[in-house]
């Protein structure tokens, strides 16, 4: 009976469905034409590009064993395995300037680090952490959120209050101290980052639970979900086609908002320990570990600093473009 109704419903999806289609055809024009928008997609698609790099260069570096002629076997091993952690061929110091110095090299254009580390190369090798981990503890993030706020908005009642004062109760610890909490959990490496994915996903579920349920209140009251339960819909086909997709789009903008906001907490955990481990390049690590050269070299906080403020601002201004894009009625 269920089934048959849910095709019964069909019909009516398949023209909604080209309703729904134009509207995002328009939001994705008002997108192109928005000048904010298109300057944070510049600035991300930067940001993806220097860390697809990063991730491609890494893998042909171990493709190219014949053409490390500089290199001895015992040199080669740890260069195979991190290729970013070692100077290039030739003669490096530490600390040296960046190429517009006196007595910098465009060699190492932004410098070498106090090992003698081509900084260049470890902030766009670092671009793989802060970026990867922004998007990923976010977009777990929604995904609860978006479950929990969307169940909760539908059924109301009993359901509601035990949901939501369930993932309220996150309120009640502070977001650092949380995430601090799980990643001690990891042994290092990649399970630091992997714990600290959940631990910032944990954090903003409350956030975005919150800001779906306000919308579904009201979309659930509209005439075609009463229809939809008329005809014998079941609740998991009204919820999953109907109730997320009329009420995600205050929750894609703000997730495009948080993601900048994640990039620096996790910038955060690594300059104080809790984010990913050494040799791997992070821009917190990196501002953590330069800090004792304020004085006599700042360019090594300078470099992961403008990283992260140009990374931060590409995804803000896009999220507020895509605001304007979604609310056509919001005055620039």
């Amino acid at each position: 009976m269920a089934a048959s109704s849910e095709s019964q419903v069909e019909g009516g999806d398949g023209a909604r469905g080209e309703v729904a289609a134009k509207t995002w055809r328009d939001t994705l024009g008002r997108i192109k034409r928005d000048t904010t928008a298109r300057w944070g997609l510049y600035v991300i698609g930067v940001v993806l590009v220097v860390g697809l790099y990063a991730f491609v260069d890494t893998y042909l570096s171990t493709l190219t064993f014949g053409a490390l002629d500089s290199y001895t076997m015992a040199e080669a091993i740890p260069f195979f395995e991190h290729p970013e952690h070692l100077p290039a061929p030739g003669e490096s110091q530490p600390n040296q300037p960046p190429f517009f110095h006196v007595d910098g090299s465009v060699e190492y254009p932004l410098g070498t680090d106090p090992e003698g580390r081509d900084y260049f190369t470890r902030l766009v090798y670092g671009s793989q952490v802060s970026v990867s981990v922004g998007i990923a503890a976010t977009l777990l993030g929604t995904v609860g959120g978006t479950i929990v706020g969307a169940v909760s908005g539908y059924y109301g009642g009993r359901v509601d209050d035990i949901l939501m004062r369930s993932v309220e109760t996150l309120y009640a610890i502070p977001g650092l101290i949380l995430i601090i909490v799980f990643t001690e959990f990891a042994s290092g490496g990649e399970r630091n980052i992997q714990f600290a994915i959940i631990g910032v996903s944990l954090t903003t579920i409350p956030i975005f639970a919150r800001i779906i349920r306000s919308r579904v209140l009201s979309v659930r009251e509209m005439d075609y979900i009463e229809a939809a339960r008329a005809a014998g819909v079941t609740d998991r086909y009204i919820i999953a086609k109907h109730i997320i997709p009329n009420s995600f789009a205050p929750v894609l903008v703000y997730a495009t908002l948080e993601i900048g906001v994640v990039i620096l907490i996790v910038a955060g955990l690594s300059f104080l320990g809790y984010g990913a481990q050494p040799p791997t390049p992070d821009w917190g690590r990196m501002l953590a570990q330069s800090h004792r050269y304020m004085h006599s070299n700042i360019w090594l906080s300078i470099w992961p600093g403008l990283a992260i403020v140009f990374t931060i601002m590409g995804f803000n201004l896009f999220g507020d473009g895509l605001q304007d894009a979604l609310d056509p009625r919001i005055d620039d």
